[in-house]
């Protein structure tokens, strides 16, 4: 079964948990933002980076602290954070740590025997090109590897747990991965995961799902502080 085969989610507003209550005009409904990680030296290599946990660049740490510039004095209900010490360093040098959660859903998709390898090296493995969204991973000698089916299931557990500090009329702040982020968003709009190939991401970037007229919409994409 290929990625453009697995389930998608339902219409947005019928995702499991994801219906934010009525508020008055006047109140700006609520928003989850998203900052995936500082630039890392696989993230300027191409290697797929899932479960390795490798540090920040010096500039992946000067690109976070842009982000902390964007985001200072903006109040969240709930910050969380991947657990890969990339994604909770940029959460402690943009101003987060203190605040912010661990929550093992966030993690990068985990790429199974295609961890550490660039497209390339993949497609040479593979026998033909390779795409992640079409074609899935091969799972490792020791079983490790996910497809779209657990993104979505990752990703559902994740706007429930948003959705009840966006009910108290609270923003929440997510810091994660290129390919996480991307599925969720997905799965926010109620597209199924393969639509997360045609929304990219960079490093240490900041994107806004939140609502427009009681549909769940990307209200920001990709903004890179440090390039401003």
């Amino acid at each position: 079964m290929t990625v453009s085969d697995e389930p998608r989610s339902d219409i947005p507003f019928e995702v499991p948990g994801a219906i934010v209550v009525e508020q008055p005009k006047a109140v700006p409904a609520p928003r989850v933002v998203l900052v995936r990680h500082g630039e890392t030296e696989w993230s300027l290599s191409g290697q797929h980076t899932g479960r390795t946990d490798i540090p920040l660049t010096a500039n992946g740490e000067e690109q976070a602290r842009a982000v902390g510039r964007v985001l200072a004095g903006q109040t969240f209900g709930l910050v969380l954070t991947s657990p890969r010490q990339r994604a909770t360093a940029t959460a402690e040098i943009a101003g987060f740590g203190a605040q912010a959660e661990v929550d093992a859903d966030l993690a990068e998709w985990d790429y199974g025997a295609y961890e550490g390898l660039t497209s390339p090296e993949i497609a040479e493995r593979f026998g033909e090109p390779w795409n992640l969204w079409e074609d899935g991973v091969e799972p490792d000698a020791e079983g490790r590897g996910e497809q779209a089916a657990d993104m979505l299931r990752r990703n559902t557990a994740i706007i429930e747990r948003a959705r009840r500090t966006l009910n108290g009329g609270d923003n929440v702040l997510l810091f994660s991965h290129g390919h996480y982020l991307r599925t969720l968003a997905a799965t926010w709009m109620g597209l199924p995961i393969r639509a997360g190939e045609l929304v990219v991401l960079d490093t240490a970037s900041i994107s806004v799902l939140g609502f427009e007229h009681g549909n769940q919409v990307l209200r920001a994409w990709n903004r890179t502080p440090w390039s401003e």
